[in-house]
Order: structure tokens, then C-alpha cells, then sequence
């Protein structure tokens, strides 16, 4: 098979979660570890880094892989889902894995894919491993699916677990309240492993407390390591003030993604990075520290969160899909400084609480709903009911390119467009940047 034929295997024989949902939803250690041990267990050839959460996740990931490569390490980088191409899952030192890898491993692999069933995720978590020992991967930053638990990454074992936040989502598969899917994201929490919790909440402490207690390993708040001082933006940089609080050691960094909900997940990966200073081989330098997260988007190509995508008019999109992670977007959309008027294009997955996303976005905006082009798309009809009870000015547009399309009609250089709602409605956006040129 060549690529493309690879590619269209792997999507129509294992279906993705990007693609149709919970259809593709296996959960269970079982398969992906009989399959790995039968490859060799790749993923034990080098350091890992493991990183679950509801939001941030991403964004934690990519900074600690920036960083990582300034420090001098060959690093690999596994994220889900992908944008517009199916390797920016599988990166090192920001280059994604090459199509003739991707055709080699199913070639080599694929009787015994199918003879245990494996989704395409737990398939793609297994090459991300073996391409990661292949190319002499030092350490890895290894994203979770879905959960922690159950999660096919959940056969690693890392120097040090990261849970950015809980909010709540996929209930159906990880439970209907905080405390039940921060016992199901808890499960990264290895043996005497040190685990990093990005925002401590009433509602999930307790939990993540008692499973680190039991596995005996040092659970560290984010907030209590690191505190927020002054921030700002400068030029195509946000500048954030971190103090470290066991020495009040101050760092003063510019980063390079915009979201103004970064500043957490930065104070988040300061103190994943001080630990594993501290107390693993890994050596980070305060240079390597500084110099990564200023150039995160340069390093490992990081795309989709709250990316600038014009300037005149201004146009952003942020792959924000969740209560949670849209809370955080209004919080900016509130805040622009354009004089005009705000624009918002976006569609939504059914399986998303679409209604509770919307009623916090704001109720000043003219918004053009549309649909990505996949199985799991909203119907437009299911948004306009919902918008209308919410009294919000819209119209609808049946692909996100006659959505933008229609933007562009009625954009002038004062006002500003929003692109989200959906990773999906983003990865068909980004090719569609020249309309604004």
C-alpha cells in the first residue's frame, strides 16, 4: 500500500473517535499491551512524560516538547486528534513522523491489528512508541486520549504524571460528575511517580489526593508552586510573571500562544519542569525554559488555540469544544480591543453540550453556524433551536467554507471573527486562511 491506500485502511477498518465518536471507543489496557509486547515494547526505551486532563492537555504537552528539544533532548511529541494531517499526531523535535513510516508500520503490523481488533487509536498510540525508539527518542510527552484509566498510553511508565484540570465531558464513558472522571483521569497516577496537578478544585482534590496516596506518590498543585504575577501581551508575545513559591525565584517569559487561559497551563509546565530538574536525570536549564515557550509554535508546529489567522480584519480560532475550555475563549472575546463588531462562525459535535457553550458566549455577537464534514457534526437544525431560545442573532451556512465565505461578505478591517466551537470546524478553516488575505 502506499500512503494514501494506508491511510484509507486505517480510517474505514479502525474507526476514529475524531471521526464517528463513541462507536470507536475501546476502553481496556488488554490490547495495546498484548500488541506492544509483541512489537517489543517500544515504549520503554526512553523517559515519559504522561499528560491527561479535560482541557490544556494539548497546550501542556507542546510547551513541555518545546522546552524539552531546547534542553538538547531528542523528544517526542503524541497528541490527539490531528488537524489537517493525520502525522502531526507523531512528532520529533517538531518534525512529523514520515508517510513511508506510517505505511511501513501497518505493513509490518497489520495481521496482528486485526487479529486482536485494535482501535485506531490504541494502532496509532503503538506507532507513536515504536517510531519514538526508532528514532532515539530520549524522552517522550505522551497526551491521553480519552480519559486515563482505560486509555491506551496508560501502558507507559513515567517519570512524572500531569493532569492539567477536570471539567466535565464524555460523561457517557467517564462518569457524570467531577469526583467519578477525576478517578477515571487519576488512573495515569503511577507507583511512586510524582504527578502534577495543574488547578486544584474542591470538587475533584480529594480524589486525586487519595489515589496518590494509595500508588504513594507525591501529588504537587501547580497553583501552590508557581503563582501569577504580572501579565501582558507585547507585539506577537504575551508576557506572563511566574514566582516560584519555595523561593519567591521570579521568571519573566514571553510566550507565544495568545490565550489568555495559557498562563495557567505555563505556570502547569513550570512546575512539571522543576521537578523533573530536581528530581529525575532530565536536566532543564532556566535558558532551555525561557527559550522554549517562546517559540512552542516553531518548535513543534502547535496550531488551533487561539491562533491569530489575520490581523485586518482580526481573525482567531481556538479548537476550545468543551463548557469548560469556551468559558475561557468568552473570557478574551469579552476583552478584544477591535472597535467593531464581533463575528463568530462555529459548529459543534452532537455529542457536546452545545446549548450550555453557547449560553456562555456572547449575546452581542452575530454568529454563523455551520457544520464540519464529519459523522459527528451537529445538525444545523439542533443549533438553530438552541440559539433561538438563547435569543442570539444568527444565520447558518452548510460547510464551514460557505460559512466563512459569508464572513468575509459582511467583515470590515474594525471588526472581529471568531472560528471554534469544533477541533473540526478549525482543521477546515486553517486551509481557507487566504479568503481574509
Amino acid at each position: 500500500m502506499n500512503y494514501t491506500e494506508t491511510l484509507d485502511y486505517l480510517f474505514s477498518s479502525m474507526p476514529s473517535f475524531q471521526q464517528v465518536g463513541g462507536d470507536a471507543y475501546k476502553p481496556g489496557l488488554e490490547r495495546i499491551s498484548e500488541f506492544c509486547r509483541s512489537i517489543g515494547n517500544p515504549q520503554r526505551n526512553y523517559f515519559v512524560i504522561h499528560v491527561a486532563g479535560t482541557n490544556g492537555k494539548g497546550s501542556v504537552s507542546n510547551m513541555l516538547a518545546a522546552v524539552l528539544q531546547q534542553a538538547g533532548y531528542q523528544t517526542g511529541l503524541f497528541t490527539s486528534p490531528h488537524l489537517t494531517d493525520f502525522r502531526e499526531r507523531i512528532r520529533v523535535n517538531g518534525e512529523m513522523i514520515p508517510k513511508q513510516k506510517v505505511v511501513n508500520f501497518v505493513d509490518r503490523h497489520k495481521a496482528e491489528m486485526e487479529r486482536l481488533q485494535l482501535s485506531f487509536f490504541e494502532m496509532t498510540t503503538a506507532m507513536a512508541f515504536d517510531y519514538f525508539a526508532q528514532s532515539d527518542v530520549e524522552v517522550a510527552v505522551i497526551e491521553t486520549g480519552l480519559g486515563g484509566r482505560l486509555d491506551a498510553t496508560n501502558i507507559v511508565q513515567p517519570v512524572i504524571s500531569v493532569i492539567t484540570n477536570i471539567g466535565l465531558e464524555h460523561t457517557e464513558y467517564l462518569g457524570d460528575s467531577l469526583p467519578k472522571i477525576a478517578r477515571e483521569k487519576g488512573g495515569i497516577i503511577k507507583k511512586c511517580t510524582p504527578v502534577v496537578v495543574g488547578e486544584k478544585n474542591t470538587n475533584y482534590n480529594l480524589v486525586l489526593e487519595e489515589i496518590a496516596a494509595d500508588m504513594h506518590s507525591e501529588l504537587i498543585y501547580a497553583t501552590e508552586a508557581f503563582s501569577l504575577g504580572e501579565c501582558g501581551f507585547e507585539g506577537d508575545k504575551q508576557v506572563v510573571t511566574l514566582n516560584r513559591m519555595r523561593d519567591g525565584y521570579p521568571y519573566q517569559l514571553r510566550l507565544d500562544l495568545l490565550g489568555e487561559y495559557q498562563r495557567q497551563n505555563l505556570a502547569t509546565v513550570a512546575t512539571v519542569l522543576d521537578r523533573l530538574h530536581e528530581q529525575t536525570p532530565l536536566s532543564i536549564s532556566r535558558r532551555a525554559f525561557v527559550e522554549g515557550v517562546r517559540e512552542v509554535t516553531a518548535l513543534t508546529s502547535f496550531r488551533g488555540r487561539w491562533q491569530v489567522l489575520s490581523d485586518k480584519p482580526l481573525v482567531v480560532c481556538d479548537t476550545a469544544h468543551n463548557e469548560h475550555g469556551i468559558a475561557e475563549v468568552t473570557k478574551q472575546l469579552n476583552v478584544r480591543t477591535n472597535s467593531g463588531r464581533l463575528l463568530c462562525v462555529m459548529g459543534f459535535c452532537e455529542d457536546k453540550d452545545f446549548s450550555k457553550m453557547l449560553a456562555q458566549m456572547p449575546c452581542d455577537a452575530h454568529y454563523i453556524f455551520t457544520q464540519a464534514s464529519i459523522r459527528r457534526a451537529a445538525s444545523l437544525e439542533k443549533i438553530a433551536e438552541v440559539a433561538t431560545s438563547l435569543g442570539l442573532d444568527f444565520e447558518v451556512a452548510p460547510t464551514v467554507e460557505d460559512a466563512l465565505a459569508k464572513a468575509k461578505e459582511i467583515l470590515t478591517e474594525d471588526d472581529m471573527l471568531f472560528v471554534g466551537g469544533s477541533t473540526f470546524v478549525v482543521a477546515e478553516a486553517l486551509p481557507l486562511v487566504a479568503l481574509f488575505d
